[in-house]
């Protein structure tokens, strides 16, 4: 079936989706809008505000497992991937705490029990971290009783908590935590994982930076040292951008040494989700959802030199290119990934949205060929405010499939079943 079918004088398209054959005309450079919308396929709509879905296996089945915070109805979650055959049913799930204005759930082993345990992130008045302790036998890990949760004093009443990225910093005591948040005395540190993670109180917060509002931590080895640097975005604020936090090794990060401060760039720009990549040992692409639609595509410089034709310099030894999206049909930027989608070779971005209200679309991927971009749809107009994008073959198909969560239209959490196979 046909839908919003552009017409462009010009290259005629023919791919084929389910049983439906899609023509698409246009000229490079301009977009089509055809096919219906992916099927949706609830996970969890049992709450309110879902914000953010970060992934593990947490049960050793090789599938991928979801924690999630609800940010308006004051729950972590937690979700088991059922298996290909049963996954698009809504899956068994716990919640392993109760916390208020929850922005993020992140997956990690804290104690090194070999469970894994949930941290939240929450702001509004709440401004504390959370751990939530998993259950010491795994095949008690869906009993809610089971679970404990606890507040991380140094954490407490500090800062409006956004983001957790689980990181082992100073190679002691297991995994530490990269953290970051927003508004007033907003940071990007880390924490660090006493002798005894269960002793809540023992934990340390060392901070690394001054920031605004940040959006995104990546983990990614930036200078090629064995080593994860942070990549970040930092929406808001004096210091906003995209920049690069340089690890500066356990031994040094042990002994309080701070992490040098990289711009990229995008400082004149909102920048929201990054998705950072590298292909075939290539250099890292950078690439940041930005406000208020499109996206930015930040790549180093070759040996410092200057931006190729039709980009710009940014920080020092970068430089961009910038992706606009015509915004009549979609809300504002919110997440990107990069990957093949329709499985013809070529990389493709998925993009999702806040402020998709009425017939905009908050969730579309964007069809990169030698003709030109088109904008495909996933969601349609249902939902309102989409979050973080996962790309995961949950279906066993060979294609990938997204992952994602809407807190406005409380469509939940949820996946989209990619048509392309």
């Amino acid at each position: 079936m046909i839908s919003e079918l552009t017409l462009r004088p010009a290259v005629v398209r023919v791919a084929l989706v389910g049983a439906a054959i899609i023509l698409c005309l246009t000229l490079a450079g301009e977009h089509c809008r055809a096919a219906e919308p992916w099927p949706r396929h609830t996970i969890d709509d049992s709450s309110r505000g879902a914000d953010g879905v970060r992934l593990a296996d947490v049960n050793g089945d090789g599938h991928l497992d979801i924690t999630t915070g609800w940010e308006e109805g004051g729950v972590i979650r937690v979700y088991l991937n059922p298996g290909p055959q049963q996954v698009a049913e809504k899956w068994p799930a716990v919640t392993v705490g109760a916390v208020k204005s929850p922005e993020d759930a992140v997956f990690a082993d804290l104690d090194g029990d070999g469970t894994m345990d949930v941290v939240s992130s929450c702001e509004g008045r709440t401004r504390t971290m959370f751990f939530h302790w998993a259950p010491k036998s795994s095949d008690q890990y869906l009993n809610s009783e089971l679970w404990k949760t606890e507040a991380v004093p140094c954490t407490a009443n500090q800062q409006m908590w956004m983001f957790a990225l689980p990181m082992d910093v100073d190679g002691r005591n297991g995994i530490d935590l990269i953290v970051s948040s927003k508004g007033e005395n907003a940071s990007i540190g880390w924490l660090e994982s006493p002798a005894d993670p269960r002793d809540v109180s023992a934990w340390k917060y060392h901070r690394l930076r001054d920031a605004g509002w940040v959006m995104s931590l990546v983990g990614f080895d930036m200078d090629n040292d064995g080593d994860l640097d942070v990549v970040a975005s930092d929406r808001k604020g004096a210091k906003r951008g995209v920049l690069w936090l340089e690890n500066p090794g356990s031994q040094a990060s042990s002994e309080g040494a701070g992490w040098k401060d990289h711009s990229i760039g995008g400082t004149s720009r909102e920048n929201m989700f990054l998705d950072v990549f590298s292909r075939r040992g290539n250099s890292p692409v950078i690439l940041s959802a930005v406000k208020p639609a499109g996206l930015v595509r930040f790549h180093r410089l070759q040996n410092g030199g200057s931006p190729r034709p039709g980009t710009v310099a940014e920080g020092p030894g970068w430089g961009s290119d910038t992706i606009e999206i015509p915004g009549e049909k979609i809300g504002t930027g919110k997440s990107i990934r990069s990957a093949d989608i329709n499985l013809d070779g070529h990389e493709d971005l998925v993009y999702s949205c806040e402020q998709a209200n009425g017939a905009k679309h908050g969730v579309v991927w964007l069809d990169m060929t030698s003709d030109g971009m088109n904008i495909r749809p996933i969601s349609g107009p249902e939902g309102v405010k989409y979050d973080l994008i996962q790309l995961v073959d949950l279906d066993a198909d060979g294609d990938l499939d997204v992952i994602t969560c809407e807190e406005r239209a409380n469509l939940g959490v949820f996946w989209y079943e990619n048509p392309s196979r």
